[in-house]
């Protein structure tokens, strides 16, 4: 499988806290990962180093063979990092369409384009996105009529329009009742899968994070602790009496809250 992403002795400290300590993984072309833990266990810090948010005090970061490193977050953006926020983040007043039609003139380099109207810029790609994440009934639609899962899925669909290579999620499914969560996290999962896309992805509810994730990562106190599918990680001695007093993660799921 191709690498895309490699990840050695990440570290990050705030004062006497040492928030993230030598995390080291790798991942591959397509591959779904899930970043997991309870509150202050790193996740937050960890992403925010991956796309140059923070800046790790040790370790490094390569996409692809390409060092991230000391790159700005929109340098990093456009090398072929995208994300989707734990809030939802669109123009509320555009409509649906022309919200992807903006994300698509960021990457093609449009913005300043004074010979082109906007409106008329990129609809068949940004129709085509839209179809990919079954939005394209909704392309007339201002955004702030939409409910949150549809929201959801528009941010998707504009986080892909930068074409990334890998695609960080922040609590995907936060805010979403139940059924949303699965729906969305299975239309992710078939688009990873279609387009050889690779996601890391972090996520409290962990029905979501063992029917999809390839793979898990268990972080603690800032450290990894496990690492492997989800029966692995289910059974890990490790993680059930770190996180779970000796309990089943689908007893103990408030625990990663």
């Amino acid at each position: 499988m191709t690498r895309v992403l490699e990840v050695r002795d990440l570290s990050k400290r705030f004062g006497g806290v040492q928030a993230v300590k030598d995390v080291s993984f790798d991942l591959n072309e397509g591959e779904f990962l899930a970043l997991i833990g309870p509150n202050g266990a790193g996740k937050t810090t960890c992403f925010n180093m991956l796309n140059g948010y923070l800046k790790p005090d040790t370790g490094s970061v390569s996409l692809r063979g390409q060092a991230l490193i000391g790159h700005p977050p929109r340098k990093i953006w456009r090398m072929g990092v995208g994300r989707t926020f734990q809030i939802t983040a669109t123009f509320l007043s555009m409509t649906v369409v022309e919200n992807v039609q903006m994300a698509l003139i960021s990457h093609h380099r449009r913005v300043f384009d004074l010979f082109s109207r906007a409106t008329h810029l990129y609809v068949d790609e940004a129709m085509a996105l839209l179809e990919l994440v079954s939005m394209q009934d909704q392309s007339g639609r201002a955004c702030s009529e939409l409910a949150y899962g549809d929201l959801k899925r528009l941010e998707l669909a504009i986080a892909l329009a930068h074409e990334p290579a890998l695609l960080l999620m922040d609590e995907p499914t936060a805010g979403m009742a139940p059924s949303e969560r699965l729906a969305l996290m299975s239309l992710t999962a078939e688009i990873v899968a279609k387009g050889g896309v690779s996601v890391v992805f972090t996520e409290h509810d962990m029905d979501v994070v063992f029917a999809h994730a390839h793979r898990i990562l268990v972080l603690n106190r800032g450290e990894l602790i496990a690492e492997g599918t989800g029966s692995e990680i289910r059974s890990n001695p490790t993680v059930q009496e770190v996180y779970l007093g000796g309990g089943s993660v689908f007893e103990a799921e408030g625990a990663y809250a």
